[in-house]
């Protein structure tokens, strides 16, 4: 799909995974600039063989007008801005950074505080979608920022989303509800993950169980993507197992902050660390089903008997 934008921008995009590449991508498709940068010198040189640009970011991060930020977590953020090779401190004034990684919302308000120090923008954005949506530019973006953060990321947010939900005048609106969101996604996976395996005790097929319960009122987005990567026996990771430790415990802590129990995130939680432990971390989510199946006697597509 693409978007054309009457505003080209200069787009600095760090990270090239299966979301940011998407991401990436979607943006120039709408006839913006766009440098993209990856500790993955392979996914770096696709990108600009398909259009990416190809001066040193360093030679003319002065002219960026905004960067997109989608790495794995806080850690990888803080060091993309703020680091030793830090882009924020070459930003001009008025750029924006649009943060799309999931983190505390306390973290995003850090973020925003110390971008502002500099003079520069910040947009709580964090995504959603998969990475299917973020290559067709159809992303979901749950925003908070200043008018004049979401001014200055419209053209970028225009480009690579079907809708932004505005949340908030300051950062860590959107983060928390990123948390919800997540809470809410990686249950539905491990839940998923239990009834298929549940229901192979029962002598319930993998495809069967996705050909009936995806048209039934026990389906989910969730279930309806996942599960048919279990069915094919296919782990290719589209969302790691290792996105998950990260992302509920994010939940698991803004709940402790807030006294708040969440003992069905948490038991979620201990079946994709237990994944994580079997060796399955960089493989797709869907494979926290391997679990259930180690633990029940079970053999899934494509597992050898």
């Amino acid at each position: 799909m693409t978007k054309p934008s009457n505003t080209k921008l200069k787009i600095a995009a760090f990270g090239l995974g299966s979301m940011g590449y998407g991401i990436a991508t979607s943006a120039m498709r709408s006839g913006h600039l766009v440098w993209g940068l990856d500790v993955n010198a392979e996914a770096v040189e696709r990108f600009q063989s398909e259009g990416g640009q190809t001066e040193v970011l360093s030679d003319i991060a002065s002219g960026i007008d905004a960067v997109v930020v989608v790495v794995l977590n806080a850690a990888q953020t803080e060091d993309v801005l703020f680091g030793a090779d830090g882009i924020v401190g070459s930003l001009k004034q008025g750029a924006v950074v649009i943060s799309c990684a999931t983190v505390p919302p306390a973290f995003a308000k850090e973020m925003e505080a110390r971008c502002a120090q500099a003079g520069v923008l910040y947009l709580d954005a964090p995504i959603s979608g998969g990475a299917a949506k973020a290559a067709s530019g159809q992303l979901s973006i749950m925003a908070s920022g200043s008018a004049a953060a979401f001014a200055a990321a419209r053209p970028v947010l225009k480009a690579i989303s079907e809708t932004v939900f505005e949340l908030g005048d300051a950062a860590g609106a959107g983060s928390a509800m990123k948390a919800v969101n997540q809470l809410l996604a990686g249950v539905h996976i491990a839940a998923m993950a239990e009834a298929l395996t549940f229901g192979m005790t029962q002598g319930v097929s993998p495809d069967k169980f996705v050909e009936v319960i995806s048209k039934c009122a026990g389906t989910s987005w969730m279930l309806e993507n996942r599960a048919p990567h279990i069915v094919a026996g296919d782990y290719t990771p589209l969302s790691s197992v290792n996105i998950w430790p990260k992302d509920l415990g994010i939940v698991l802590d803004v709940a402790k902050a807030s006294n708040f129990s969440a003992p069905i995130t948490a038991a979620a939680l201990q079946q994709f660390v237990a994944a994580a432990g079997m060796g399955h971390g960089w493989e797709d989510d869907s494979a926290v089903a391997k679990v259930y199946a180690r633990n029940a006697g079970l053999t899934l597509p494509g597992q050898d008997k």
